[in-house]
């Protein structure tokens, strides 16, 4: 390993000035040595600017010019940041001392590992795994994201179950550690997506050019979670479906993409109908609107579609329906998934 490889840590911000009077302490504490602290900030219209000139004056501030969203911010941001790792963390995370070291250690330890994740537990109850990214991501065969550690809403205490570094899928965007000559490589988000998966995707595409992924147990977190869009938004519901749909298509070859789009579909239209059932008419009228935004959008996104690589890393694809497995068989963790 290198003597401790420069990391920059960027916080996006939009009209977070509570989340950043709250966590920044614990960030602006942590122990690496070759560390810079960077927000960026989406144009907030709260006082989140003048709160950082103010209070903290150390850390550099970069100001876009209008709400670019999670996937754009981030992507101003990191062009204007020069590190040879870069850690995309959200403003609502409260993290360790300590939590930086090991996850460097693990990246360096292997050119090959482009993103890593450290173990993301609930702030509200530090005994729990945190829905948007626990113990690491991974997928199911027709494109369904979940989490060891939290299988839809059925979330795990944390009891040392997934305690060994491994390799995984994808690595949440609350606590994400990325080389930035990988991520300047697959030249960052997609911008599209604006917010929910863009990571995913992001992952996705570091595997096709055989990059590996892993989570790292020795570094730990406290995510808030929801702070953006709260988890009932009907907007995020759009996203949710939507940016599925459009990651399905860009990372599988055509005739692959429409099947598994047209088995979603039908998927989707189920949820649909659970969302009529339980009395959210607007979160299902949102699944309908992000099919119509996915068909608009077809050629557009097609042509965002790289040449699949045959050999691809596939470490962390769920060869099963996680759908069937956790609704019908009633495996509602993920050491049952073997069972």
């Amino acid at each position: 390993m290198k003597t401790n490889p420069k990391v920059a840590v960027v916080i996006l911000n939009w009209n977070g000035r509570h989340y950043l009077e709250q966590f920044l302490p614990s960030v602006v504490a942590s122990a690496y040595p070759n560390l810079e602290i960077c927000v960026g900030d989406n144009a907030s219209t709260d006082d989140s600017v003048q709160f950082l000139k103010k209070n903290y004056p150390q850390i550099r501030l970069i100001q876009n010019d209008k709400n670019y969203g999670f996937a754009g911010g981030y992507n101003r941001v990191l062009a204007q940041v020069d590190a040879e790792y870069v850690v995309l963390l959200n403003s609502d995370v409260e993290v360790d001392k300590n939590w930086i070291n090991p996850v460097i250690e693990l990246l360096e330890s292997n050119p090959q590992i482009a993103a890593a994740q450290p173990k993301l537990l609930s702030y509200r109850d530090k005994n729990s795994f945190e829905y948007a990214g626990a113990a690491g991501g991974f997928i199911d065969y027709l494109g369904y994201p979940f989490c060891r550690g939290r299988l839809f809403d059925t979330v795990e205490n944390d009891e040392g179950q997934y305690d060994q570094a491994s390799e995984i899928f994808w690595a949440s965007g609350a606590a994400l550690f990325i080389r930035k000559k990988a991520w300047d490589e697959v030249k960052g988000f997609d911008e599209d997506f604006f917010a929910h998966m863009e990571e995913i995707d992001l992952c996705w595409r570091l595997k096709n050019r055989d990059y590996q992924i892993w989570y790292c147990p020795e570094a730990c977190v406290y995510h808030v979670g929801g702070g953006t869009l709260a988890t009932e938004s009907p907007f995020k519901t759009f996203l949710n479906f939507r940016n599925n749909l459009w990651m399905i298509h860009k990372n599988h070859p055509p005739k692959t993409a429409f099947f598994k789009v047209f088995t979603r579909f039908f998927l989707d239209f189920v949820s649909l109908l659970k969302f009529l059932a339980e009395g959210k008419p607007k979160n299902a009228a949102a699944i309908s609107k992000a099919h119509v935004a996915f068909l608009k959008s077809w050629k557009i996104n097609a042509a965002k579609r790289q040449p699949v690589n045959p050999d691809q890393n596939t470490h962390g694809i769920y060869p099963r329906s996680i759908v069937w497995d956790y609704f019908i068989r009633k495996k509602k963790k993920f050491s049952d998934l073997s069972a």
